[in-house]
């Protein structure tokens, strides 16, 4: 038998258009295809236009349909279509327009393998990144039976995005994580989006008592939410079978559902991102949902749309306060797309917030969105647990990394702190986070009176470290320290006081050329002190900056030629002191 799909294609293929000019762009394969391995492959070249394959699977009710790049003057790596559980039955393949794709069309091939480079440059080491394909926002983060669940959009068919479907993976501790196959997958109301999971622990849809329960926006024709639950620690789910339980209600943008269970009001309460609003639902049995009350108008950001809210409560000084986050593209502070938060009350309808200046942004750097927080936290553990997508609508689709697109922050605990002005939302890695640290190096307090280079400051070029030192800004004023590597390859960290800002340049990092809006300086206000306690988490491809226990977040990516390993401290006037300095590998 021949090795190659072609080869089955060649002996009975069907060809289907609909007129008689052979270059039409609606010309299709069709063909019947028996099974013999576990994967179809199919080659992909990342910047091919891309192809509508639908697949006929043997007593599915409907078809699956995917667009894919499928090659046509390369082939720049494969994607898999899990066929394992078809073995020795046919499958109906018909992929349209495939007069543009003869080379792609020619090497898709059955196997038993499916291979590719995980460890390619620009993976991390300890951020979570999909096993292969494209990733972008967390979904769907519950914490159960001593399990973490990390859902997220998921196109297992290429690196970028398309075909949402809920990828999963699940840790123990935060650090280390277990992939599993994707959990949701698009049926006939469309691709799967963002939105949320609980655990229903009194039954109150009746799938059964603690079941798993996945809220998410069906996207077709209109956007639309769904329900699908899980009595088997989340490992399957069963779509409901009257979705969708939220019709559209001629919202365009109606989107990214966020579910808790609200004890006061005894009752399900749904945060939806509604074009430039929020808007809250409340329901019984997560089935059923009520129009409650609407919150945005002529408050906030209202640059671009708004995504992925998320209320939840935090408590300061004895007292309950009500955060509402809601993600926008674009219009972040640094461009592009970036979170922001509301600080209020809520009563069960309506969330008031309280009069603080907004825009208040969750993050200030370029890399993080779409960020939301885990349900279902034990109460003897207590912390309000945050993810978020590191990466920028921007430029995320065009990334240098190849196998795989984009990771996730590090796991960060949210809490409210007092800036010396009004309360804002902290966010500082998780205790979990230490675990990964390994050796640890000490590098001697510095005064700063002209640019000062320490080489070499880990023995293993990794470029995998955290960083840890106390400024004290002294007679300075703009200020500050790079990550360098024997290239000259640079991000820099700028403490301006005459602008009352930290900054990050990563115009210098690498591989900047991808995308015209990827070179930049993201900043963040910096209010004046005569300390700052600064933790910097680098990994491969990224780093993560936290002023004074997370009042101040900056979340940056970069693409180097090499690791840095370098450490450089700069000034432009006065001098300024670095103590306290310690650097940890950190390994997984």
């Amino acid at each position: 038998m021949c090795r190659n799909l072609i080869g089955f294609l060649l002996l009975s293929v069907l060809i289907i258009s609909t007129g008689c000019n052979k270059k039409s762009t609606n010309e299709a394969i069709q063909h019947q295809l028996k099974i013999e391995k576990n994967y179809i492959l199919i080659p992909i070249q990342e910047k091919a236009d891309e192809l509508k394959f639908t697949i006929h699977y043997p007593d599915a009710s409907e078809p699956e349909i995917l667009w894919i790049r499928l090659a046509q003057q390369q082939i720049d790596y494969w994607v898999k279509i899990d066929v394992t559980k078809f073995i020795n039955q046919s499958v109906s393949i018909e992929i349209e327009n495939t007069h543009r794709a003869e080379l792609g069309v020619n090497n898709i091939k059955q196997s038993d393998k499916f291979e590719f480079e995980y460890h390619e440059q620009f993976r991390p080491v300890y951020h979570f990144t999909p096993q292969y394909g494209w990733m972008n926002d967390p979904n769907g983060m519950v914490y159960f039976d001593g399990e973490y669940h990390l859902f997220f959009q998921y196109n297992p068919y290429g690196n970028r995005w398309q075909n949402m479907h809920w990828g999963h993976a699940v840790s123990t501790d935060l650090v280390s994580w277990t992939y599993l196959p994707p959990a949701i997958a698009p049926d006939s109301l469309g691709s799967i989006f963002s939105g949320s999971a609980v655990v229903d622990k009194n039954n109150t849809a009746g799938f059964g008592e603690n079941a798993i329960v996945a809220i998410y926006t069906s996207a077709g024709k209109e956007q639309t939410q769904s329900i699908a639950y899980s009595t088997d620690k989340g490992r399957n789910f069963t779509k409901y079978n009257s979705n969708p339980v939220i019709p559209n209600p001629g919202i365009w943008d109606f989107r990214d559902p966020k579910v808790f269970w609200h004890n006061t009001s005894n009752q399900w309460i749904m945060t939806l991102a509604t074009k430039q609003s929020v808007t809250f639902y409340g329901s019984p049995d997560l089935k059923s949902w009520t129009r409650l009350s609407e919150f945005g108008n002529g408050i906030g950001s209202h640059a671009g749309v708004w995504e992925c809210p998320d209320l939840f409560p935090l408590r300061y000084q004895g007292k309950t306060k009500w955060v509402l986050i809601v993600s926008i593209n674009p219009g972040g502070p640094n461009h592009g797309s970036a979170s922001q938060y509301f600080i209020g009350n809520f009563d069960g309808k309506t969330f008031t917030a309280d009069p603080l200046p907004y825009p208040l942004w969750l993050d200030y750097g370029r890399d993080n969105y779409a960020g939301v927080t885990w349900s279902n936290i034990p109460e003897n553990d207590g912390r309000r647990i945050f993810i978020g997508w590191m990466s920028n609508w921007d430029y995320a689709n065009d990334v240098p990394s190849l196998n795989f697109r984009s990771a996730m922050t590090v796991p960060r605990e949210l809490t409210l702190l007092h800036n010396g002005k009004h309360l804002i939302v902290a966010s500082y890695p998780v205790a979990e986070i230490n675990t990964l640290r390994g050796k640890k190096t000490k590098i001697a307090n510095k005064t700063i009176t002209t640019t000062t280079l320490v080489e070499s400051i880990l023995k293993e070029q990794f470029g995998v470290f955290e960083l840890n030192m106390t400024i004290k800004p002294q007679q300075a004023k703009i200020f500050g320290f790079s990550l360098m590597n024997e290239s000259k390859e640079k991000v820099k960290f700028i403490f301006d006081l005459n602008q009352r800002s930290i900054m990050v340049d990563r115009k210098e990092s690498g591989m900047t050329d991808f995308h015209p809006n990827f070179a930049s300086i993201p900043f963040a206000p910096l209010s004046l002190s005569n300390i700052y306690h600064v933790r910097l988490l680098v990994d491969k491809a990224s780093s993560e900056i936290f002023i004074n226990e997370g009042e101040i977040v900056l979340t940056n990516i970069h693409f180097t030629s090499s690791q840095f390993n370098q450490l450089e401290f700069f000034k432009e006037d006065g001098h300024w002191s670095a103590e306290d300095i310690s650097i940890y590998e950190l390994k997984r």
